[in-house]
């Protein structure tokens, strides 16, 4: 496996790689020595392949070009790592996230065969018209995709188209639940199966235990990379500190220091990281910033959401949890106390959301998750 230094890449498919070790198969996983405590934990051998992207202060730029910028600068500098400690040793399959750009040029040029993990959606029929292509336009896009095939030629891929390199190979497994794929009936699925979040089948996660007399439990997440937002945890407080029967966790990340919430009521536990999986299963609302991770997990446990999305694809995620009904989508720069409040009383109140909940909760659960993605990636394995 050949990943990225990013929380939020790096968790989906940590079940999968401690589902394979524990079948017996050797596996190394190559991403930078930050991730050495989450890898090693699940038995695979860390190889360490030191990245340049700002996961150290999370500073990533607005413009989309200059964010993939950064990840084709990590795969240029990554490449001579790997082919150092691959070239002797090739794998019999590569997996590689979707950012580990050079993992699939290590692949190609050895002739290896490969599998992209992918922790969010992926293209589908039409995507080049309708999205790329907009892409395209913004200024430095063509000196981006100029560098791109310079380096894919120097490389030695066997792919060296651009926008083909970068989508899906011959084989992809989305981490995802497919009620989150935008046009799902547009993905090609003999290339890509939805096999829905993957948590671990043999260890129980951090557990997390509801306190005594809390008749409802909501929980509030940004996830690990948009964190320091205080102002939208004094909202937070205000909007549902108060609500009487209700206990408040409230994940506020390592950005924030808890003293910039002011005085906190007794019913609301601030924590910096916090076992959302295990929360989730005993909440009756989740307030999340619409990553794909959080968004599976709150479809998973069946819980009526609140999306706050900060950036990158969480738009798009948020916009389509409203359209399942099991959401309300609260932009940031409206998510005053009265606004959230409003918004966790509609999803209560909603009959229909009850509904759209346990459908969607019964379609994610049997798309198979860590054992069904195993059993996959043990199939591509040459005999």
């Amino acid at each position: 496996m050949v990943g990225v230094p990013l929380v939020s890449h790096v968790l989906p498919g940590l079940a999968v790689i401690r589902e394979l070790v524990a079948r017996g198969h050797r596996v190394t996983y190559a991403d930078d020595q930050v991730m050495a405590e989450r890898i090693e934990a699940t038995g695979a051998e860390l190889v360490t392949c030191s990245s340049t992207l700002p996961f150290a202060d999370n500073k990533w730029p607005d413009d989309p070009i200059a964010a993939a910028s950064l990840f084709l600068d990590d795969a240029i500098q990554a490449l001579p790592q790997l082919r150092a400690a691959y070239d002797d040793d090739p794998a019999d399959l590569y997996l590689y996230d979707i950012g580990a750009y050079a993992a699939r040029a290590l692949a190609e040029t050895q002739g290896r065969p490969l599998a992209q993990l992918s922790p969010t959606f992926v293209a589908w029929d039409g995507y080049e018209e309708e999205v790329a292509v907009h892409l395209r336009q913004l200024p430095g896009a063509d000196a981006y995709r100029d560098r791109f095939a310079r380096w894919l030629t120097e490389a030695g891929a066997v792919t060296t188209d651009v926008d083909a390199f970068s989508g899906p190979p011959g084989r992809s497994l989305a981490l995802i639940p497919r009620a989150m794929q935008p046009h799902a009936d547009r993905v090609d699925t003999d290339v890509v199966t939805f096999v829905g979040p993957c948590f671990d089948t043999r260890a129980g996660d951090e557990g997390w235990t509801r306190p005594a007399g809390a008749e409802k439990v909501l929980l509030v997440s940004l996830g690990s990379a948009y964190t320091r937002q205080p102002e939208f945890y004094r909202q937070c407080v205000a909007a549902f500190g108060d609500l009487p029967g209700w206990h408040v966790v409230l994940q506020i990340g390592r950005y924030t220091d808890p003293a910039e919430l002011g005085d906190v009521p007794a019913g609301v536990e601030v924590r910096s990281w916090v076992p959302q999986r295990a929360i989730l299963e005993q909440a009756d609302a989740f307030v999340t910033h619409a990553g794909m991770g959080g968004c599976g997990e709150g479809l998973l446990a069946g819980v009526p959401m609140i999306a706050v999305p900060q950036g990158a694809e969480q738009f798009m995620n948020a916009d389509r949890l409203v359209e399942l009904g099991v959401a309300r989508r609260v932009d940031t720069a409206d998510a005053t106390a009265g606004t959230l409040r409003t918004a966790l009383t509609e999803l209560l109140d909603d009959p229909g959301r009850r509904a759209h909940s346990r459908r969607l909760q019964t379609e994610a659960r049997a798309e198979g998750g860590t054992r069904r993605a195993a059993d996959l990636i043990e199939a591509m394995l040459p005999h």
